[in-house]
């Protein structure tokens, strides 16, 4: 038994084929051999950086480490990147993943207090108490005491390593929140 195949589409599917083998057709010039280029500049692209940073303050983790994945291809492994894609790791539970990312990042920005800070919250969060205080405290440093969320890790990161006001029922909840250029800062609800 032969099947028909529907006159309508297959026409379209021709009509456009013929359109496309035109002189001109898809925005093609005639003596060119490649294909037709994108209508579209990447110049005018949104940088992947703030869609990451965007998509990270909506929920949308995973589609944010897409982002920063292509902004690593856009602007390289900087620290910028590099802390956005571990926050966003994070964000998805790869604590170990993070943690790798958030060391490289440290390493290529020694001077960036948020990837500092973003470090101490994934030692928070693996139960690095101590390493983590010592992170958070490099980070305050970095940042010359100017803001109040690093210094609240820092005292916080401080209280559960010493057992201060910390018993096993009233376990702190440490947690990354979007500061307006991107970077995600470690609070406890104290």
């Amino acid at each position: 038994m032969i099947k028909r195949i529907p006159a309508l589409p297959s026409l379209l599917a021709l009509g456009c084929l013929l359109m496309a083998c035109a002189e001109g057709g898809l925005n093609r010039q005639s003596d060119s051999p490649y294909a037709p280029r994108a209508r579209y500049d990447t110049a005018d692209a949104v940088d992947g950086l703030i869609v990451g940073h965007r998509l990270m303050a909506a929920g949308e983790y995973d589609l944010a480490l897409d982002a920063y994945y292509r902004a690593a291809g856009q602007h390289g492994l900087t620290a910028d990147t590099l802390s956005g894609i571990g926050s966003a790791q994070l964000k998805l539970g790869r604590l170990g993943q993070a943690e790798a990312s958030l060391r490289q990042a440290v390493a290529e920005g020694e001077e960036f207090p948020e990837a500092w800070n973003n470090l101490g919250v994934v030692l928070m969060e693996r139960n690095k108490t101590a390493e983590a205080v010592e992170v958070f405290r490099r980070a305050y440093a970095l940042d010359s005491g100017e803001s109040d969320p690093i210094r609240d890790n820092l005292r916080g990161a401080i209280a559960k390593n010493d057992h201060l006001a910390y018993n096993g029922e009233n376990e702190e909840k440490f947690d990354l929140i979007g500061r307006g250029n991107g970077s995600y800062l470690l609070l406890s609800p104290s």
